[in-house]
């Protein structure tokens, strides 16, 4: 191999010696005892391949020039992506989508009328020390999908512009009626900040970075330390559609406007988008309006912020600021990359990987810390590939466009291949962002929380005589031998095990798990960020990231090592004993949400129908083990078609009430916060409601959907349970 030296190195030793001893130690999920062995050797080989190098070539090539979707920028990473994976091997496909996008920032405009004239600044300072911050690509402070308007008013102060927050100031007899809300980032989606002050007769909204939540209170800031400083902006979507991916055709896929297909797409005007105009400030522009807030009402209790001054209600009548935000929007096209390393057995059943690739700017944590990884491992499988070490199921790894203006690409494709992924797809795993500092962390569906656990325990962490598992356990704060409970709405976690969220918002795992049920993940590294703002850039990614590099060959091999056992199991590796578990602390959660106002109420049939499926999940295990200890080779296709319906039985065509489009009955994103992960979200949505009228129907399709799960797990465990009659291809 070439550069064999080099790229083994000491990391190389320690992590191939590690895998080696830690997965002959394991009993692999899913395989039979007699291909353990070969899947142990292909690992190892595996985590021969990677190189901080190359890692690092991607990022650099990825994230050097600002490319925000639907630049000239942004298509010249699509073709880098392309070429990458076709050199590597892969079979590369380019799904094009026309969706209605904002065509930039506009015309934006914030400044003091009275009691001074000031213009207050929008754009990050250039730093002596990041030559990126010179370049006259980058954008100034903004939000997609704003309104466009131009406001002179008086200022109210809403905290974080949540639902709740709306509804204290009315409580505190505070109107915004006219008023331009001043609302810092934090707790919610910026999009329902703006969403909810438009609902209160808002003139406009400003959101601000305040330094209690993150800047100077938090440590050094940029570019000595890695805090936001005075003039870091986020940007963002504020797109709040009650569904997710392109506003103009919800449910249907954005087709290229080419006249050969015919998608039905709506008007603008009968789209639900923001009237208002919205704009983003730095605290070192927000301090000028807020500072000079003379309200007689000094902020209740948790709204004071982190500017030396006591933060005021309103700003009085005396202080007037004007809101000019111009934005235009037009069908833009966008490309989703999709590579495909074909299965040698299986070639039918899909694991697929993605991350996206637009930016706000530079994006070298926030997306391509992820590509640049995804596109090293196509590189180290390949290289398998062509040595005849060739998956037996097919892999892909897909490059999604438009993420950052509201999860639009992956959803646009997940609308295009509903029907086939319902049919093939194994697993989507997400790795948004997946290689952004030195902490790994990860939320996952219920039956890819296993194959997390012991992918982490195979790879070593960098620099340390851990494995990224033991790394990730002392991080979530777990001590021998305890048991810890990870929030009202997570899962008890078992003992000895690390921290585990539950998915919500945000990312491109969001069409593929909540839309069409596929068993998903997000994994990776975390740490500090400047997150979407001008200067998450190379100089912030080798200052303060990872200045090592090294974090990037090790993500891989924890994704790497997920994707090849998926790929190669005989029976496809899910934590069927999860499902239970999960179920009935989700379902013990909502009943405490709704008996908050319906004290009477119980939700013990439910955890009835949870019982039962606890004795088919075990059942089914038991009978996977039985199955696969005996060296039974028939049905193959048959009992993996049967493990990839598991996740469909949540799949419920009504969809929630918040939204048909979300239609799992399992998990969603919050409909109020947009980030948040709603576990059993009808239940969750009636809750927040403090209505009763719905729960008999939300009863019965949560029973229909536990009770198909069951009856799936007992046929499962019925089809393993029986060796094949003659002729039925038995070994």
């Amino acid at each position: 191999m070439q550069h064999h030296s080099s790229r083994i190195a000491r990391f190389g030793i320690l992590a191939l010696s590690l895998s080696l001893s830690a997965a002959q130690a394991q009993t692999l999920t899913g395989f039979a005892p007699g291909r353990q062995e070969a899947q142990i050797k292909l690992e190892a080989d595996f985590k021969q391949q990677q190189s901080s190098a190359a890692f690092k070539k991607h990022l650099e090539a990825l994230s050097s020039v600002p490319h925000v979707a639907g630049s000239p920028e942004n298509e010249r990473v699509r073709d880098y992506i392309a070429e990458t994976m076709r050199k590597a091997g892969w079979q590369v496909d380019i799904y094009p989508h026309d969706i209605y996008l904002p065509k930039g920032p506009g015309e934006i405009a914030v400044e003091l009328v009275e009691p001074v004239r000031q213009p207050l600044n929008i754009r990050e300072y250039i730093f002596a020390e990041d030559k990126y911050s010179k370049d006259p690509r980058v954008m100034p402070g903004w939000n997609a999908y704003s309104g466009s308007g131009d406001v002179t008013a008086e200022v109210v102060y809403a905290n974080y512009g949540t639902k709740e927050d709306f509804e204290r100031l009315k409580a505190m007899g505070i109107s915004v009626q006219g008023k331009i809300v001043m609302a810092r980032y934090g707790a919610n989606f910026r999009g329902y900040k703006a969403q909810h002050a438009q609902a209160a007769g808002a003139a406009g909204v400003i959101i601000y970075t305040d330094p209690a939540d993150s800047g100077y209170m938090k440590g050094l800031t940029f570019p000595e330390g890695p805090q936001p400083s005075e003039s870091i902006i986020q940007r963002g979507s504020l797109l709040t559609v009650p569904y997710t991916g392109d506003p103009l055709t919800p449910f249907e896929p954005a087709l290229p406007m080419d006249g050969k297909t015919k998608i039905k797409r709506l008007d603008p005007k009968d789209v639900a988008l923001h009237k208002i105009p919205v704009t983003p400030l730095p605290y070192g522009s927000a301090v000028e309006i807020l500072k000079r807030m003379t309200g007689a009402k000094a902020v209740p209790a948790g709204w004071q912020g982190g500017l030396p001054f006591t933060y005021r209600l309103e700003g009085g009548s005396s202080l007037k600021v004007r809101l000019k935000v111009q934005q235009e929007k037009a069908i833009t096209r966008v490309y989703e990359v999709v590579g495909t390393l074909t299965g040698s057995e299986f070639p039918d059943e899909w694991i697929i990987a993605g991350c996206h690739y637009d930016a706000w700017s530079y994006g070298a944590t926030d997306p391509n810390s992820g590509t640049a990884m995804l596109l090293s491992m196509t590189e180290s499988l390949g290289k398998l590939a062509k040595a005849g070490q060739r998956p037996r199921r097919t892999i892909k790894v897909a490059h999604w466009d438009a993420e950052e203006f509201g999860v639009i690409g992956s959803a646009e494709w997940s609308e295009q291949f509903r029907d086939e992924l319902t049919q093939k797809a194994v697993a989507y795993m997400n790795y948004d962002a997946a290689v952004s500092g030195r902490i790994f962390g990860a939320s996952a569906s219920p039956s890819m929380k296993k194959l997390l656990i012991e992918a982490t325990q195979t790879v070593q962490y960098p620099d340390s005589n851990k494995t990224v598992y033991q790394h990730w356990l002392a991080q979530s704060g777990a001590k021998p031998g305890s048991t810890r409970v990870t929030g009202s709405s997570a899962p008890a976690v078992a003992e000895n095990e690390p921290v585990i969220g539950n998915l919500g918002g945000g990312s491109d795992h969001i069409g593929p798990y909540m839309h069409v049920g596929i068993p998903s993940l997000n994994a990776g590294t975390g740490g500090p960020t400047l997150y979407h703002s001008a200067n998450d850039d190379l100089f912030f990614y080798d200052k303060f990231a990872d200045p090592t590099y090294k974090m990037g060959p090790m993500v891989e091999q924890v994704v790497g090592t997920m994707s090849l056992r998926l790929a190669n199991a005989d029976l496809l590796p899910y934590d069927l004993a999860r499902y239970p578990t999960d179920l009935a602390t989700h379902l013990k959660a909502a009943e405490k949400a709704i008996k908050a106002y319906s004290p009477t109420y119980s939700i013990e049939p439910l955890l009835a129908a949870v019982a039962e499926l606890k004795k088919n999940a075990d059942a089914c295990e038991n009978a996977r083990q039985t199955y696969l200890k005996s060296g039974r080779t028939d049905k193959l296709a048959e009992l993996n078609k049967g493990l990839r319906q598991l996740e469909q039985s949540f799949i419920d065509p009504k969809g929630m009430a918040f939204g048909a489009w979300y239609r799992s009955l399992y998990a969603s994103s919050d409909p109020y916060s947009g980030y948040a992960s709603w576990m059993l979200p009808g239940f969750l949505y009636e809750a927040s409601l403090k209505s009763t009228a719905n729960l008999p129907d939300l009863e019965a399709r949560y029973k229909k959907a536990i009770n198909t799960l069951s009856e799936r797990l007992l046929a499962l465990s019925q089809g393993m349970g029986a060796p094949a009659m003659l002729g039925g291809g038995s070994r």
